[in-house]
C-alpha cells in the first residue's frame, strides 16, 4: 500500500486492517518531493509520517516512495497483492494505476481494490489541514523548506485574489504523475500595471500589502515579494517587519536607487545602481529587523542589465551574501542565457548553498531541469498571466465592439460557472 498522508484517520485504518487480512502489510510513505508534486504542503515532514505508520500493529514494514509510481518498489519487493481504493479507477491517477497492473502482470501479483472513503468528515480534517497551512507562520517558512526538498520550485505571479487561485489551483497530469507550481511572485510591475499605475514605485506599501492580504485569504502556497530598490533603509526595515508578520516567505530588491525604472529598459533609460556598502547596509538592517529565521532576503543584482561586466556581479554577490542575503538573483535581459550560466557557475566554484534565483523573462527557452542541473534554485515567472490576460481582455472588448453584441465574444469567455468554482466558499 501507499500513503501520502500526514492526518491518519478511521478511513486510513479500516483499510490498512482489510488488507492485513490478505497478508503482511508493507507501506510505502511518499517522500516531501513526491506529495508536493501533485498535492499540498506535506504537514509533517516524511521521518514523522513514517513513524505514523510504523506503529500502527497491522503494518509489517514501513518503506519509502519517492514518486507517484509505485513501479520501483514493485519490482524491488515483488508484492503478492496491492491494495487501494478504488478512487484512481479514472481521472490524474488512472496512469498510475494502468502501470501497477501491467508490473504485477509481469509475475502474476494482483491489484485489490476497495470502496474509497469519501466521508464528510475526512473532507473537513483536509479542510483544516489546508487551512492551517495559510496561517503566517506555517506559510512563511515553507519557501525555504520546499527549496531544501525539491533543490528548484518555480513560481508563477499573482497580482488579485483570481490570481492567486490560478497559481494555488492549476495543476497538470504530466507522465501519469503532476505538475504544479510551488509558490507565488507578487510583482510591482503586475500590480501597478493591474492599478493603471507606471512601474515607478508610485503605489505605496499600503496597497500592495492589501494585494497581499488578497491572495492570502484565498491562497496557501508561500510567497515572494517584489520589494524593488527597498526604498530608504530606515523604511525598508518596516517592510520587512511588516512581510514577516503577513506571513510572505521572501522580499527581493535590487541594487539600485533612485527613481525606478523597469529593468527591462537596461541602459535605455538612466539607471543608478546603488554601491556595495550602501546596498550591504541595506540588507543588514532588514535581517537585523526580521524576529524569525524563516523570512528570507533575496539581493537582485543588476550589473548585467546595466552592462556593468561579470567581475562586478560577482563582486556583489559575494558582498551580498557576507552582508546576510538569504539568496542572489541574477538577472539579464539576453535571450541568450549564456551569461546567467557563467555567472552561476563562478558563483557555486565559491558558493555552494547560497539559493540562487533568476526570471527567464527573456531567455525563456531554457527548461526548469536545465537550471536545476546548473545550481539554479528559483525559477520565477515574473508576468505571464498579466501578459497573457490583457490581450484576451482587449480581444473580447473589440469583438463586442465590432459585431455590436456578446454573442461572438462566448466562444472566447470562460462561463462564470466555472471561475465560481474557483473560488472557496468559506470565506
Amino acid at each position: 500500500m501507499c500513503f501520502s498522508t500526514d492526518v491518519l484517520h478511521s478511513g486510513h485504518i479500516s483499510i490498512i486492517r482489510k488488507a492485513a487480512r490478505l497478508g503482511k502489510v508493507i507501506i510505502g510513505v511518499m517522500t516531501d518531493e513526491a506529495i508536493m508534486c501533485y498535492k499540498r504542503f506535506p504537514l509533517l515532514p516524511l521521518s514523522e509520517r513514517k513513524v505514523l505508520f510504523e506503529n500502527i500493529s497491522s503494518v509489517y514494514k514501513v518503506v519509502e516512495q519517492d514518486s507517484l509510481s509505485y513501479k520501483a518498489n514493485i519490482l524491488k519487493y515483488h508484492p503478492d497483492i496491492v491494495v487501494h481504493g478504488d478512487d484512481w479507477q479514472e481521472g490524474i491517477q488512472k496512469p498510475i494505476r494502468d502501470e501497477v497492473v501491467d508490473a504485477l502482470a509481469a509475475y502474476g501479483g494482483r491489484l485489490v481494490e476497495f470502496p474509497y472513503s469519501s466521508d464528510s468528515r475526512y473532507k473537513e480534517l483536509d479542510k483544516r489541514s489546508r487551512a492551517e497551512l495559510a496561517t503566517p507562520d506555517m506559510r512563511r517558512g515553507r519557501l525555504r523548506k520546499a527549496i531544501d526538498i525539491k533543490g528548484t520550485i518555480s513560481v508563477m505571479e499573482a497580482h488579485s485574489g483570481l490570481t492567486g487561485l490560478i497559481v494555488e489551483n492549476t495543476i497538470v497530469e504530466e507522465d501519469g504523475g503532476a505538475r504544479q507550481f510551488d509558490a507565488m511572485w507578487v510583482s510591482s510591475l503586475c500590480d501597478s500595471t493591474a492599478k493603471g499605475k507606471p512601474d515607478i514605485e508610485l503605489v505605496d506599501m499600503t496597497s500592495r500589502f492589501r494585494t497581499i492580504d488578497d491572495i492570502m485569504e484565498v491562497t496557501t502556497k508561500p510567497i515572494i515579494f517584489d520589494g524593488d530598490t527597498g526604498g530608504l533603509t530606515e523604511h525598508f526595515v518596516y517592510t520587512v517587519r511588516t512581510l514577516e508578520r503577513m506571513g510572505v516567505s521572501m522580499v527581493i530588491i535590487e541594487d539600485k536607487k533612485g527613481l525606478k525604472k523597469n529593468s527591462l529598459f537596461g541602459n535605455e533609460v538612466p539607471q543608478t545602481q546603488d554601491s556595495i556598502e550602501n546596498f550591504s547596509n541595506k540588507i543588514r538592517a532588514g535581517k537585523r529587523a526580521q524576529k524569525t529565521n524563516d523570512f528570507m532576503i533575496c539581493a537582485r543584482i543588476e550589473s548585467l542589465i546595466l552592462e556593468k561586466g561579470m567581475d562586478d556581479a560577482l563582486n556583489r554577490a559575494f558582498a551580498f551574501v557576507e552582508a546576510g542575503a538569504d539568496a542572489i538573483m541574477i538577472h539579464s535581459r539576453k535571450k541568450d542565457p549564456t551569461e546567467i550560466f557563467d555567472f552561476v557557475e563562478k558563483f557555486r566554484a565559491k558558493d555552494k548553498d547560497t539559493p540562487v534565483v533568476v526570471v527567464p523573462t527573456s531567455f525563456n527557452s531554457v527548461t526548469e531541469e536545465e537550471f536545476k542541473q546548473r545550481g539554479i534554485n528559483v525559477v520565477i515567472y515574473a508576468n505571464q498571466l498579466t501578459r497573457a490576460g490583457f490581450p484576451a481582455m482587449q480581444n473580447a472588448a473589440s469583438t463586442i465592439l465590432k459585431n455590436h453584441r456578446a454573442m461572438e465574444c462566448d466562444d472566447i469567455c470562460m462561463s462564470f460557472k466555472e471561475i465560481i468554482r474557483l473560488i472557496p466558499d468559506d470565506i
